[in-house]
């Protein structure tokens, strides 16, 4: 999406708003701190403005416990009371349709359908397509659609865009984040943004049973050291022995990445169903987004993911091949 056309769609998704009487936000499934600090960041600023808007994700409907700083989670209602074809309906962080679980039949028969995002392989599934791959989270195009809307931040709004932020740049450590994003992080911080305890929250507090399962996991990884690749698996019976969630083993991944000798790391997740949710992550030579793409996945090119049925030897395998062969 060139510059032009980026504007085009702001202004585009501007107007179907405005003229809407009600807007139904969702973001995908599992969502992360950029999925709901971007949906509830928009949530509130059409709320202060007299904008009629709800706001949901699809089953499981859990929020991991270190977002419990960002304000506005008791308005986010259960997916079973979504509209059924909403007038408009914006999605967030979300590059496909399959990624909004129980939502994608609302999505489907909504009346306008804007999709806000930052992914570079979004599969362009509105009817309204407000999508920079370039930006650092989308947290940073729905501060555009705000400034396109002609409306006002908040206070609220502020905290929640800038959890968005800070965790799609890792708090600000990712080659996504420029000058322009410590520009929207100051902006956002002047409005009494409580960044000591919603830091700590988000990425360095957890239960002293996740970090017994974290010792397990870690100890359970592999090097490969011809492919600089190294990976781990959460398995369900990790989860049930220690008494730990989904939701909460999401950050691993950045502790496996901190390995010296590899270029590309990836955590396995097992669910309920068997399925494994992988995570990837690049220092900068490989494009993990391929790879994922190649799985019917998604993401960044230094942050991407895909989900499989297949074991994990199966997966990590594919993972080593691909990286056997970029090389």
């Amino acid at each position: 999406m060139t510059e032009a056309s980026y504007r085009v769609a702001l202004q585009s998704a501007a107007r179907a708003i405005r003229a809407a009487t009600e807007v139904a936000l969702a973001c995908h499934v599992t969502p992360d701190g950029d999925a709901l600090g971007s949906m509830l960041g928009l949530h509130h600023v059409l709320q202060a403005a007299g904008i009629r808007s709800v706001c949901s994700f699809s089953e499981p409907f859990v929020i991991a416990p270190h977002y419990r700083e960002l304000i506005g989670l008791d308005l986010i209602i259960p997916p079973a009371e979504f509209p059924k074809a909403p007038e408009v309906m914006i999605t967030f962080d979300c590059g496909s349709l399959g990624r909004l679980g129980d939502l994608g039949a609302p999505a489907i028969a909504a009346g306008e359908l804007i999709v806000v995002d930052h992914h570079l392989s979004n599969e362009r599934y509105g009817t309204i397509n407000v999508i920079d791959p370039n930006a650092a989270a989308s947290g940073v195009v729905v501060r555009d659609l705000i400034a396109e809307l002609g409306l006002a931040l908040n206070r609220d709004a502020a905290v929640c865009l800038y959890a968005a932020l800070v965790c799609d740049t890792g708090r600000f450590q990712y080659s996504s984040t420029t000058p322009e994003v410590f520009e929207l992080a100051a902006e956002l911080a002047r409005f009494d943004v409580p960044i000591p305890d919603l830091s700590r929250t988000l990425f360095e507090e957890h239960r002293f049973a996740y970090l017994q399962l974290m010792a397990t996991v870690v100890q359970r990884a592999e090097l490969f050291v011809d492919e600089r690749f190294v990976c781990t698996v959460v398995l369900q019976k990790d989860l049930d022995e220690f008494g730990v969630t989904m939701e909460e083993v999401e950050g691993l991944i950045d502790v496996v990445r901190r390995t010296r000798e590899a270029e590309v790391s990836a955590v396995l997740k097992q669910d309920v169903d068997g399925t494994f949710r992988v995570s990837l992550r690049s220092l900068g030579s490989v494009d993990v987004c391929a790879i994922a793409q190649c799985n019917a996945g998604g993401g960044h090119r230094f942050a991407a993911g895909f989900s499989s049925r297949d074991p994990a030897e199966a997966i990590v395998g594919r993972i080593r091949a691909a990286l056997a062969q970029a090389v």
